[in-house]
């Protein structure tokens, strides 16, 4: 599909065809609802013999080509919707990145190549001003293309499906009830991969999710909120707001689905489904409280995904992300990391009441569930990317001044931050907390993206795992060159590894307050604690 074609075109009349299918089926319906109870059903009844016998093969076959009937031209109307819904986002995304163009100055063509005006006297100055004007012609032309590349797969996805109903109506299949059933349960004539195509990739960076999102009317986002939360919740790129919505409409259909199945068809089955109650269950508890608890992920890949956040991470002046280590299932977001989420929330309250806080418990990997499967860094490195775009998601969708970003990780989940914050890229944070730590898979914190300055570690001299250093050494050494802020030592019976965030009445919280401190943007306020010799 061409510019010129996707940019003029009204997409919309294809809803009246879908309308006029629609019709088409019900009218079909109608008639097959009279023909059964007005002749098919009554002559069953009030006709017998050997005439009665014969006739009764015509009487099916009517019955179930007009059944075949009204199934076709439903699926036709669902096909054609679907399809003018999937264009009208590929639509909206290039208007606005062609207004986006005009804004900047910027012209288009009719193949999507970008280019600028001459420079004025004063740009020519500008050493800067070619990189940059070249720079932001790659991001629109990119744009640009993406738009049409996703309408070009939703008009063959169409355009493939609308043929084979096409031929079916040629050769007469159309009126065989046992075609229908089917095309209804044939993957290759399935309506989802029709309106995925217009939408980013899962490999798309979360600005350009952002911007595919922000160019689409209010309408249309509401209507993939509601009619594929799949695709929005877990965007990143997507403001938080949304994507809770979203989440909130999921949770139930997953929960609902998961006792539906079979266990055996799912090896997390059970893990899943008592994680999705024990979320559903927390946002019931937390509805209309503050601050306002979102749902910013959910997902059934592997163990199974979900983000819970106290506090909008959109418009907090501070957001913190805790990545847990062993055992942190679904059921943990629902229920102790959750927990540790709202003490470090309401910790940050107390070290800064004047600023904002969202404080994020985030599950986007398997975390191991045994000591064997964190004896390795490898369930670690497969979430880093996950981790990073999450933070850099928030980057793009905060409002307002740029917030102050914490990246906290616990335990095994603290091998997952460190890993994360090193490397060309780093991560979108400017402050790192590592607590209970058995490595980070770095000699010194300078590796890290945030520096050594802004890099925290709490480790009680009772958390045996602290002292393992399985990963490149323990952070908590006065050579890895972090801060060491105080925590309470713990006791021997191996509860200190899980006390860092202990907040109730008669807990000791110097460990949780000095994590508040970090997070407000006090750093220079925590309680210090030497680093360990060796």
């Amino acid at each position: 599909m061409d510019l010129a074609t996707l940019r003029d075109t009204d997409f919309a009349l294809l809803h009246g065809a879908a309308d006029a299918y629609d019709r088409l089926r019900d009218d079909v319906g109608r008639h097959l609802e009279n023909w059964r109870t007005g002749v098919d059903h009554r002559i069953a009844a009030d006709w017998s013999g050997h005439a009665a016998d014969a006739a009764a093969p015509s009487l099916r076959l009517t019955t179930g080509e007009l059944t075949a009937a009204r199934s076709g031209t439903g699926q036709i109307g669902r096909l054609l919707r679907t399809g003018a819904d999937a264009l009208l986002l590929a639509q909206s995304a290039l208007r606005k990145a062609l207004a986006d163009a005009g804004d900047a100055g910027l012209s288009v063509d009719e193949h999507g190549t970008v280019g600028w005006g001459p420079a004025s006297a004063a740009d020519r100055h500008d050493p800067d001003h070619r990189r940059t004007s070249e720079h932001a012609a790659r991001l629109l032309a990119a744009r640009i293309a993406a738009a049409l590349a996703e309408a070009d797969a939703v008009d063959r996805a169409v355009a493939v499906r609308l043929r084979h109903y096409t031929a079916r109506a040629h050769d007469g299949t159309g009126l065989d009830p046992a075609a229908a059933d089917r095309d209804r349960l044939d993957p290759a004539l399935a309506l989802r991969p029709v309106l995925d195509a217009a939408v980013p990739g899962a490999d798309a960076p979360p600005a350009e999710v952002n911007a595919w999102w922000r160019s689409l009317p209010a309408d249309r986002r509401q209507r993939l909120i509601e009619d594929r939360p799949d695709l929005v919740g877990n965007r990143d790129g997507i403001p938080a707001a949304d994507r809770d919505r979203a989440n909130r409409i999921l949770l139930p259909e997953l929960i609902a689905a998961y006792e539906r199945s079979s266990p055996s068809c799912d090896p997390h089955h059970g893990l899943k489904l008592d994680g999705y109650r024990t979320i559903a269950e927390r946002l019931r508890r937390t509805d209309g409280t503050r601050p306002p608890v979102l749902l910013l992920g959910l997902g059934e890949q592997g163990q199974g995904r979900a983000v819970l956040s106290f506090g909008d991470p959109d418009t907090a002046q501070d957001v913190t992300s805790l990545v847990g280590g062993l055992g942190t299932t679904l059921r943990r977001i629902g229920g102790g990391d959750a927990d540790r989420a709202k003490a470090v929330h309401d910790a940050a309250r107390r070290a800064d009441p004047t600023r904002s806080t969202a404080s994020v418990a985030w599950l986007g990997y398997d975390a191991p569930l045994g000591p064997a499967e964190a004896g390795t860094v490898g369930r670690a490195r497969a979430g880093v990317e996950a981790y990073r775009r999450f933070l850099e998601g928030q980057r793009v969708t905060h409002r307002g001044a740029p917030a102050h970003v914490t990246a906290e990780g616990h335990s095994y989940g603290s091998l997952l931050v460190g890993l994360a914050a090193q490397g060309p890229t780093g991560i979108a944070a400017d402050d790192v907390v590592l607590v209970g730590s058995p490595g980070t898979g770095a000699r010194h914190a300078s590796e890290f993206s945030v520096g050594a300055g802004h890099t925290y570690v709490g480790a009680a001299s009772w958390d045996h795992v602290s002292h393992l250093g399985w990963y490149t050494g323990d952070p908590a050494r006065a050579a890895f060159g972090a801060h060491r802020f105080a925590v309470a030592g713990g006791s021997p019976d191996f509860t200190a590894h899980s006390s860092y965030w202990d907040d109730g009445p008669h807990d000791d919280h110097t460990s949780v307050d000095n994590i508040g401190r970090i997070v407000s943007g006090h750093g220079d306020r925590i309680r210090p604690a030497p680093g360990r010799g060796g």
